[in-house]
C-alpha cells in the first residue's frame, strides 16, 4: 500500500514549498528497522516564513462566523473519513502502532475530537452580560503547536480543532518520528477548504524549529506536548516574549484496587490499560497498587495477562503490541528494565531483551515488576514502555500516600465494588484526571495534569478556552 505525502515540503500560505536550507532525516518503521521516508526538517527562517503566513491571515479568520467554522470543522471530518485507513498505514508505519490499534485507536481519535470539539463550539457562548460589564472571549492569535510521537492525530487534532475553533491562526511542528500522519492532515485541511495561512506546518526537531517557535515574538500562544525535560525548554524559551504555555508533560499515574474489588477483572483491565499503544501513552496506570494481601493473588493474574498478549509484527490485525518508537526509546526502556531488577523488584514476566522470534525492531517484552517500593526509580520515572509496576499497601490512606507521591499528576485511577468508595479516593488523589472502574473514554471531559505534568487543559470546552483571551468592555450598559 502505497501512500504518497509530501516530506521534502513544509505547507505554508496554502501552498506546498521548498525548505529554506533543508536538511535530511530518516523515518524509520520501528516493526523493521528500515527507512519508510526522507523528512525534509527545517529551521528558524521557515518558521518566521509560517509566521508571517499566519499573522496576515488572522485578521480574517477570527472574524469568521462560528457558523463558518463549524462548517469548515465539518468538512474536515469527513475529507478526514475519506482517508482514514491512510491515516492508519502512516501511524503504523511511523511509530509502530499494530494496524488493527492503529485502526481503532490511532485513526479513531481524529475523528472523535473533532467532533467532540463541533458540539462544544455550536453551544459556546463567547460573549456574557455581567451587570454593565460585557465579558467577551477573542482568539488569543497566533498559535504554535509542537506535538509528540506516541498520539500522532489525537495530538494534534486536539490543538488544531480548538485552535480554528476558536477564530486562531498557527503554526504546528510534529515530532520528526511521526511526520507522516500530521503531513495527511494538511492534506486533509487543504481539501476541506481552510483559508490560506490558517494553517502552516514546518517540520524540524526541537532545537532547529520548536524553539524557534517557543522563542518567536509573533506567536501569541504555544502548546506543547512531551517530555516534562523539554516541556521546561520551551517554557524558559516562551517567557522572553510573555507568551501564553499550554503544557502536557509526562505522568506517572497510580492505579489503586480497593479490597471490595473484583480482583481478576481489575488486575486483567489494568495491565491492558498499562500495555496501551505498548505502553508509550503519558497518562496509563503503569502503578498498580493493591492491597498487601492481595499482592500474590495480584502477580499471578497480572502474569498471566501479560503473557497473553500478542507481541508481532505490525501489519498483522491479530497482533496487540507493536514496537517502540526508535533505538533511543527501546535502550532507555531497557535500561529501566534492569534497573527494576537491579533495585530488588521482583520480575514477574518479562525482562530484558527482545522477544523470542524478534530480533528485527524495537521490540519489548510485556514486563511485569511486583513488591515495588515508592523509592525505587521504576516508581518514581516514566518508562514509556510496556511495563507495570505493581506495589502493595496497608490502609486506604497509604494507598493515597502512594498514589500522590511521585512529581507527576496527569492521571489516576480507582477500582472499587462500591463507586461512593471509589468516588471518595478519587477526590483525595492529586491528578488532573481521575478514572473510576475503568470508564470509557469521555471526549469532552477536560485533560491535563497537576504537578510536573503540566499546565492547561485539552479536550471539549476547556481546550477550546485555552485559545482564547478575556476581554472585560467595563461600562458596556445593561443588555
Amino acid at each position: 500500500m502505497s501512500i504518497e505525502v509530501h516530506s521534502g515540503e513544509f505547507y505554508v500560505d496554502g501552498a506546498w514549498v521548498a525548505p529554506a536550507a533543508p536538511r535530511w532525516f530518516d523515518v524509520i518503521d520501528p516493526a523493521t528497522e528500515a527507512p519508510v521516508a526522507r523528512l525534509a526538517l527545517g529551521d528558524a527562517t521557515d518558521v518566521d516564513r509560517a509566521v508571517a503566513a499566519a499573522r496576515r491571515a488572522l485578521p480574517a479568520w477570527s472574524a469568521t462566523s462560528v457558523q463558518e467554522r463549524v462548517a469548515l470543522l465539518r468538512r474536515v471530518v469527513e475529507r478526514y473519513e475519506q482517508r482514514y485507513d491512510d491515516f492508519a498505514e502512516l501511524m503504523r508505519r511511523e511509530m509502530g502502532a499494530p494496524i488493527a490499534f492503529a485502526r481503532s485507536g490511532q485513526a479513531a481519535r481524529g475523528p472523535a475530537h473533532l467532533n467532540a470539539l463541533i458540539d462544544v463550539l455550536e453551544r459556546f457562548e463567547f460573549e456574557e452580560q455581567r451587570g454593565s460589564t460585557r465579558v467577551v472571549l477573542e482568539p488569543i492569535g497566533v498559535c504554535g503547536l509542537i506535538t509528540p510521537w506516541n498520539w500522532p492525530i489525537n495530538q494534534i487534532v486536539v490543538k488544531i480543532a480548538p485552535a480554528l475553533a476558536a477564530g486562531c491562526t498557527m503554526v504546528l511542528k510534529p515530532s520528526e518520528y511521526s511526520p507522516l500522519s500530521a503531513l495527511l492532515f494538511a492534506e486533509v485541511l487543504e481539501a476541506a477548504g481552510l483559508p490560506r495561512g490558517v494553517f502552516n506546518l514546518v517540520n524540524g526537531d526541537g532545537p532547529g524549529v520548536g524553539e524557534a517557535i517557543a522563542r518567536h515574538p509573533d506567536i501569541d500562544m504555544v502548546s506543547f506536548t512531551g517530555s516534562t525535560r523539554a516541556g521546561v525548554l520551551v517554557a524558559e524559551a516562551a517567557a522572553t516574549t510573555v507568551k501564553r504555555v499550554a503544557q502536557e508533560l509526562g505522568g506517572k499515574s497510580a492505579n489503586i484496587l480497593l479490597d471490595d474489588v473484583d480482583l481478576e477483572a481489575a488486575v486483567t483491565r489494568g495491565v491492558a490499560a498499562c500495555f496501551t499503544n505498548s505502553g508509550q501513552s503519558c497518562s496509563i496506570p503503569t502503578r498498580m497498587i493493591v492491597p498487601r494481601h492481595l499482592l500474590e493473588a495480584a502477580e499471578a493474574i497480572a502474569q498471566k495477562a501479560a503473557q497473553a498478549y500478542r507481541v508481532g509484527p505490525t501489519d498483522d490485525p491479530a497482533t496487540q503490541l507493536g514496537p517502540l518508537v526508535n533505538r533511543n526509546q527501546f535502550e532507555r526502556v531497557q535500561m529501566l528494565i534492569q534497573k527494576g531488577i537491579d533495585e530488588g523488584a521482583r520480575l514477574v514476566t518479562g525482562g530484558t531483551g527482545k522477544p523470542t522470534g524478534l530480533e528485527r525492531g524495537y521490540y519489548v517484552k510485556p514486563t511485569v515488576f511486583s513488591q515495588v517500593t515508592p523509592e525505587m526509580t521504576i516508581a518514581r520515572e516514566e518508562i514509556f514502555g510496556p511495563v507495570l509496576s505493581i506495589m502493595g499497601y496497608d490502609s486506604e490512606q497509604e494507598a493515597i500516600a502512594i498514589a500522590n507521591g511521585t512529581e507527576y499528576g496527569l492521571a489516576a485511577y480507582v477500582q472499587s465494588g462500591d463507586l461512593e468508595r471509589a468516588r471518595k479516593v478519587g477526590r483525595a488523589l492529586r491528578a488532573g484526571g481521575v478514572h473510576l472502574n475503568y470508564p470509557p473514554a469521555d471526549f469532552h471531559a477536560p485533560f491535563g495534569g497537576y504537578k510536573r505534568s503540566g499546565n492547561g487543559r485539552e479536550w471539549g470546552e476547556a481546550g477550546l478556552r485555552e485559545y482564547l483571551e478575556t476581554k472585560s468592555m467595563v461600562g458596556y450598559g445593561a443588555p
